[in-house]
């Protein structure tokens, strides 16, 4: 990377904000050389020089630079010919052509070529300090626009994840501190709480976001070909293995691999992932050589690991090379003030999808939404507001366009109170009988003697009698 493209430029105080930086000046002629080093020197730049494009192209391989000056007329190598290296080998390096008063035309074709500005011989030291200054401008207004990019870019990425919740307040903020680290992710939480959305997060707000991001769901394969997917093999490694394979690992390099559901691998698996980790190299199954790899690991699992591992399931130290930072995605029962802003954002997604126009969610719909345990999470929700939105009339999504269970689950006053009504109805005529048949057995079925302990009248015992089914005894 070069110094004006870092974060690392050097800024000094004379005569205003200056920014230093290292040119390279090429040139077949002595005397110009030392007229570009004494002036940019004496600005306090860093310049190198060479006297002829082959040992500028040597330069270039050794250093980094901020801008180049080349003269278009040169025997060993001629200025556009350098130019075309230059923007083919080195894109990001503005290049200024030198060139004589009578040869405007070739300084044009230089400049449709790639090239930024040109300097016409004879040229005074003011010129070459203003197209330097231009440079630098340019320099800084386009690492201003990277800058805007990428932030806006974290921004709409982290828009992707709906929650105001305290809880999911608390993920993002971590997402955001560990995810232009090269550390490993181990994310965990149940199913449908979108721990493939958080690790797409990861990956778009690190410094591997223009790289590839690989999704692999390590429960969907069997022991051998999931081996295969992740670290290739070789031709005739095994039946059916016609020609050698590049497994995710080498094909994710410089970006991150994604593993879902790292709970379900089996210990062979989990042997060979463990020995990439620490060697930050693959060995395809069949080879005799490994193949160095740059990849960032994010794991996830709906699976309690640490159970796994006091059942000597999943191998500790895995565990530990994957859990360098863990992220507990909470279940959307856990921040139920999140369920309002996402079903709206559902509903709008599919309306969108499939062209309805729908503007609200009728309040006993969202109240029946809100009531619901919602055991798969976010992914039920949204599954639920894709059906709604299809189902639906006119611009409401109301109680009958959700699914029977989820409508089902919504209090309801009237049929709560009648229940327990019923019960206390049931528990009094059991306490009653009970007493009554207890007062006949004291009496030996006197119903007079009986009426008295209870403290009720003769006919108002007959009639408790006949309505609980108690026999009939002495009178």
């Amino acid at each position: 990377m070069h110094p004006l493209f870092s974060d690392k430029r050097l800024r000094v105080c004379a005569k205003g904000d200056t920014i230093l930086a290292k040119i390279l000046v090429v040139d077949d002629e002595e005397h110009m050389l030392k007229l570009f080093e004494k002036i940019l020197t004496k600005h306090g730049h860093d310049v190198r020089t060479a006297g002829g494009g082959i040992m500028a192209i040597s330069l270039l391989k050794e250093e980094p630079f901020d801008l180049m000056f080349s003269d278009l007329m040169m025997p060993d190598l001629g200025g556009m010919d350098l130019l075309k290296e230059v923007k083919t080998g080195y894109p990001d390096i503005p290049f200024i052509v030198i060139t004589a008063y009578g040869s405007i035309g070739s300084a044009v074709e230089a400049m449709k070529a790639g090239a930024f500005d040109y300097l016409t011989k004879p040229f005074r030291k003011d010129d070459i300090l203003l197209s330097v200054g231009k440079v630098l401008k340019y320099c800084e207004l386009r690492n201003e626009v990277k800058r805007l990019r990428e932030e806006l870019k974290g921004k709409e990425g982290v828009k992707k994840i709906i929650g105001k919740s305290k809880a999911m307040q608390n993920v993002l903020k971590l997402v955001a501190r560990v995810a232009d680290s090269q550390a490993t992710v181990l994310i965990q939480g149940e199913s449908g709480t979108g721990k493939e959305l958080i690790a797409r997060l990861i990956h778009d707000l690190s410094s591997r976001r223009n790289k590839s991001f690989i999704a692999v769901d390590c429960g969907v394969f069997p022991e051998h070909l999931l081996q295969s997917e992740l670290f290739g093999h070789a031709k005739g490694a095994f039946t059916g293995a016609v020609k050698n394979k590049k497994g995710l690992f080498i094909a994710a390099d410089k970006g991150t691999l994604f593993l879902d559901e790292i709970g379900t691998i089996s210990p062979t698996v989990q042997l060979n992932l463990l020995r990439v980790l620490q060697e930050k190299e693959v060995r395809p199954i069949g080879s005799i050589t490994s193949i160095k790899g740059d990849v960032r690991v994010v794991a996830a699992t709906n699976v309690n690991l640490e159970q796994a591992m006091d059942e000597e399931k999943f191998r500790r130290d895995l565990y530990y090379r994957l859990a360098v930072v863990t992220i507990d995605l909470p279940a959307l029962r856990e921040r139920k003030s999140d369920i309002t802003a996402l079903s709206y954002h559902f509903m709008r997604k599919y309306a969108t999808i499939y062209n309805r126009e729908l503007s609200d969610i009728t309040p006993e719909a969202m109240h029946a939404i809100m009531e619901n345990p919602w055991p798969g999470n976010v992914r039920e929700l949204e599954n639920v507001m894709e059906r709604a939105v299809l189902l639906s009339d006119g611009a409401l999504i109301d109680e009958m366009s959700l699914p029977l269970p989820v409508r089902q689950r919504k209090p309801n006053k009237a049929r709560q109170m009648e229940p327990f009504k019923n019960v206390i109805m049931t528990a009094g005529r059991k306490v009653e009988r009970e007493a009554i048949l207890k007062a006949l057995e004291e009496t030996s079925g006197n119903k007079t003697m009986t009426a008295r302990i209870l403290g009720i009248s003769r006919s108002s015992l007959y009639n408790k009698i006949r309505r609980l089914g108690i026999g009939l005894g002495k009178s």
